[in-house]
């Protein structure tokens, strides 16, 4: 007799257990499915995108303000701040321009623009408590969450400004180290700079349920994936750029913004997956069950702890009709 497909089937995934450097990948890949990963990439991708507008209105006023006698330096800030836009960076340009107005018109403006731009913030928060598996019901509230948002804005606005640094500084140590050396520390220097911004981004989006510790190797694997995607980002936006606007012309900038979005929120939340499946040692997993592993049972579990919106002590009896419990009278 043949070997039954449903035995290849248990016998690959008997092999793939067994052998670490297949587990631990397929374990994340199963892992970011199962939290619908993906969508959630492409919600914070959505917000990013409707953000980018108000952000960069809100920097060139700010820059407008601080530096209204240093134009060279505004303009390096906000080249700066554009480096993380490929190609597209220089049609974002030409199309923001400042908040022409003074006093409480200005500050009006200010605070529309900061709450516009805080979509983007609300994804990422979701996104990391969903994917750290976080109850809803211990997950910040307002306004902490508000609070949380404002912080992820203010690491935003620090990475633009430590971008124009290391920028100064790959110039300096080209002239001063050398070609080859100056780049190596300039590169090594935005690696590690790169790393502390996702870790304080990463503690404010995520719940203080999880330790700080934990998110520390997602940090760096975030920031070693962002810093290839800068050095690929060039050919992957031209490349999209290039057949979306034969097809959809004007369109197909916005197409090609959108995909470089979804592209870094997804290659970010795989990162965190990896340190989550890591941190929770979540492998190896069953790719065809039954039968489940142990790790299987365990993830499964936290599953429906994530989705969990009162406290044990309050939730329903088992058997009611599900609504909140009966509150009787004083009468």
């Amino acid at each position: 007799m043949g070997v039954s497909p449903q035995g290849v089937l248990h016998a690959i995934d008997a092999f793939q257990q067994r052998h670490r450097l297949l587990a631990f990948p397929i374990a994340v890949w199963k892992k970011f499915g199962d939290d619908q990963a993906g969508s959630l990439a492409a919600l914070i991708a959505y917000y990013a995108f409707m953000s980018i507008f108000p952000l960069l209105l809100l920097l060139v006023t700010a820059l407008g303000i601080v530096l209204r006698d240093n134009p060279s330096l505004q303009q390096k800030v906000l080249n700066s701040a554009l480096t993380d836009f490929p190609v597209i960076g220089e049609q974002l340009r030409a199309n923001v321009h400042s908040l022409n107005r003074t006093g409480i018109g200005l500050v009006v403006g200010v605070i529309g623009t900061v709450l516009g731009a805080r979509g983007v913030t609300s994804a990422i928060q979701n996104a990391m408590n969903s994917v750290w598996e976080v109850p809803r019901h211990l997950r910040p509230g307002f306004p902490f969450s508000w609070l949380r948002g404002f912080g992820l804005l203010g690491t935003l606005g620090v990475g633009v400004l430590a971008t124009t640094v290391l920028s100064g500084f790959g110039t300096w140590g080209g002239r001063v180290l050398g070609g080859l050396a100056g780049s190596a520390a300039a590169i090594a220097l935005s690696l590690a700079v790169n790393v502390g911004l996702f870790w304080l981004g990463l503690r404010l989006a995520t719940a203080s349920l999880v330790r700080g510790r934990d998110l520390r190797n997602g940090a760096i694997l975030a920031a070693i994936l962002w810093q290839a995607l800068q050095t690929l980002g060039v050919f992957f936006v031209t490349h999209t750029l290039r057949h979306a606007s034969s097809l959809y012309g004007t369109f197909g900038l916005v197409l090609g913004l959108l995909a470089w979005l979804y592209l870094q929120a997804q290659l970010t939340l795989y990162a965190v997956e990896a340190d989550v499946v890591r941190t929770r040692r979540l492998w190896p997993r069953s790719l065809f069950p039954p039968p489940l592993t142990e790790e299987d049972r365990l993830a499964y579990a936290e599953y429906r702890a994530a989705d969990r919106r009162l406290p044990v002590a309050v939730e329903p009896e088992p058997g009611s009709d599900g609504g909140m419990p009966e509150v009787k009278s004083r009468r």
